[in-house]
């Protein structure tokens, strides 16, 4: 039985004055799936969710949440979706158990679900502790914590491990995989190659306001594996990389005969790489973008790229 689809993006496209953020976004999300709308700072992420969410119009296109048009919501979307980003505040002088208590009540969740919330995202010992006294990974859990509190059908998630500790990081993932599980739609929106492989069932490469590729992590890595190669270590610790010639593949199976491999491992890219491909840019350590052909002027230097 097919899913259903809560999320539709027909050709979407959005421009402020003369620049184009958004060009003929097109793509689906349905129940039960983790989509990652995936690109550099400014790229259209947030441009696109704000969208959805009717807190933007398109210029063009139409985009639908749970069969109602974007530009047609009421607020009665909202006891539906759940909404995580940099600009979702918390009341920092209330305690994080009143944080929850008082949006319980606006959303008629039963207080037994404020508990339940506490301990699902590791908060319940932190409960009597204010808001603004939490560290960085902590308030993040209790950002999330109220995003889910009335188990939206949709969960939209602007870079949701930004600036985190690995193994916060790790807590949070786990709980939106078991979100998923309970059949909850999570749109995820991040730089972070890495996460959206371990996360994602499908995603789209954003660039310049458009999307690049939109597939499984798993299939865009193999669609891009043009080269074939094999690494394999050897007893003697030594490690080789063979590819798919003739003779490669009669050395493969003579160290395999002679029972000298210890690992053996196929060298599909990495998201990562996969994006560079796909767009012609790579993510840097500033979350912006630098071009991937032709990296280097005469002089030597990096050119860069700006995406809106």
């Amino acid at each position: 039985m097919s899913q259903k689809i809560v999320l539709e993006l027909n050709a979407v496209s959005k421009r402020y004055k003369t620049e184009l953020a958004l060009k003929d976004i097109s793509l689906t999300l349905c129940e039960g799936e983790i989509l990652g709308f995936l690109g550099p700072s400014g790229a259209g992420k947030t441009t696109a969710i704000k969208i959805i969410t009717g807190q933007l119009r398109q210029t063009s296109g139409e985009a639908r949440i749970l069969g109602t048009d974007s530009e047609n919501l009421d607020a009665s979307i909202y006891e539906r979706i759940g909404v995580v980003s940099d600009q979702s505040g918390v009341y920092e002088k209330m305690t994080v158990q009143r944080n929850l208590e008082i949006f319980a009540s606006i959303l008629e969740v039963p207080k037994s679900r404020v508990t339940e919330v506490l301990q699902k995202t590791g908060l319940y010992e932190h409960r009597k502790k204010p808001a603004g006294k939490l560290s960085k990974g902590q308030g993040q859990r209790l950002v999330l914590a109220r995003a889910v509190l009335h188990k939206p059908r949709i969960l939209f998630l602007d870079e949701p491990t930004s600036g985190l500790d690995p193994a916060t990081a790790v807590q949070i993932h786990e709980m939106l995989l078991e979100l998923k599980k309970e059949g909850m739609a999570i749109f995820l929106t991040t730089h972070n190659m890495e996460e959206a492989a371990c996360l994602c069932d499908r995603v789209a490469l954003l660039c310049r306001g458009q999307i690049a590729e939109l597939d499984s992590p798993e299939a865009l890595c193999i669609k891009y594996n043009t080269k074939k190669q094999y690494r394999v270590r050897l007893e003697d610790k030594t490690e080789v990389t063979l590819t798919e010639t003739p003779e490669d593949i009669r050395k493969l199976s003579e160290l395999l005969k002679e029972n000298k491999v210890v690992t053996l491992h196929s060298c599909e890219p990495t998201l990562e790489q996969v994006f560079l491909q796909a767009t012609g840019y790579r993510l840097n350590a500033e979350q912006g973008i630098s071009q991937g052909n032709n990296q280097k002027h005469a002089g030597g230097t990096r050119r860069k790229g700006v995406v809106r």
